[in-house]
């Protein structure tokens, strides 16, 4: 063969095809992306029932939009720069989920892209929207409730184990949101006619001393506070309580099904289908400003009647017709 006519066939129409765009090829359309900001570890139960929800709204992850996870495994600090991280990615939408501090972050880092929160915390007490009905800004989400239900979980313990003259609440002394949680907890036990002594815990080593303390004095109940802190060390909380036999009511159902007595809270189930429904909306055009803050509407009570058993507590007939679910 020629250099020539080698040169040709190198040079000419195979060459032109490697240069030429291929429309035949994979020019997928982009599928939105949502980046999911949370403050404690991954949390499979939260994350399944926000999918469902984007999925009801037509959103199929990975088809129809892709979702990236940061978590901050309990260090708030690392929040900030895992929410410029998903905004370079860059992200259609962010949801936060683990309380207050992934919501200010997300809320601090962007005012044009759309914001979708989970707090238990009111929201407009956050700085994080001016109204529930009208959110106005670049966010909205749902409102969980969670600290103003401590002092239900003190009424419903304190009939649970009704002897009990004294009920500990355990309390995240980190927490923005610890005096008001003490204020209303202590007013509820003096109306309830108990008494109460506050332990405060914001490490795992404070959680074994608090459950230490407690145990001394011979408390006859503990009532374990609203906290994101709390609920990423479930597994221990259950442990301590189950080791120093402590009757103890619980935020999530997931503490009474890992063995905890009792919990009482909104149906987090429902909340983060929610959510999920709410990020559709948002692919499809909706303005957060216009979608108000979802205040949820179920609670669940829970019992665990072999944890009971196993504390000598005869679960009051009063208790059980009004469990949404019970354990055996």
């Amino acid at each position: 063969m020629r250099r020539r006519t080698f040169i040709h066939m190198v040079g000419g129409p195979a060459t032109a095809s490697m240069i030429a765009p291929l429309p035949t090829r994979a020019q997928r359309p982009t599928v939105p992306a949502i980046g999911l900001l949370g403050g404690t570890a991954p949390f499979p139960e939260l994350v399944a029932p926000f999918v469902e929800g984007l999925a009801e709204g037509g959103f199929s992850d990975g088809r129809d939009v892709v979702i990236h996870y940061r978590w901050a495994n309990d260090h708030a600090e690392r929040l900030p720069a895992l929410a410029a991280e998903l905004l370079r990615m860059p992200v259609a939408i962010i949801v936060t989920i683990g309380g207050t501090s992934p919501a200010r972050a997300a809320k601090a880092a962007t005012t044009t892209v759309p914001v979708l929160f989970e707090v238990g915390r009111n929201p407009v007490m956050l700085g994080l929207v001016p109204s529930l009905n009208r959110p106005g800004s670049n966010a909205t989400g749902v409102y969980m409730l969670t600290g103003e239900l401590n002092t239900k979980r003190l009424e419903l313990l304190h009939e649970m184990v009704p002897r009990a003259a004294t009920i500990a609440v355990l309390i995240n002394p980190t927490s923005s949101a610890a005096q008001a949680d003490e204020n209303a907890v202590r007013e509820a036990a003096a109306i309830a006619g108990v008494q109460s002594l506050f332990v405060r815990a914001g490490t795992q080593r404070e959680i074994e001393a608090a459950f230490e303390l407690v145990a001394a004095k011979r408390i006859g109940a503990l009532v374990v506070s609203a906290n994101t802190f709390f609920n990423s060390h479930r597994e221990l909380l259950v442990a301590l309580a189950t080791r120093h036999a402590l009757p103890a009511i619980f935020e999530w159902r997931e503490f009474t099904a890992s063995g905890g007595l009792m919990s009482y809270g909104t149906h987090r189930a429902a909340a983060y289908r929610q959510l999920g429904a709410y990020a559709a909306q948002v692919l499809k055009g909706a303005k957060p400003a216009d979608l108000p803050v979802i205040q949820p509407t179920r609670y669940e009570l829970v019992i665990n009647l072999k944890t009971a058993k196993a504390l000598a507590l005869k679960v009051p007939q009063s208790l059980l017709l009004r469990a949404d679910e019970v354990i055996e």
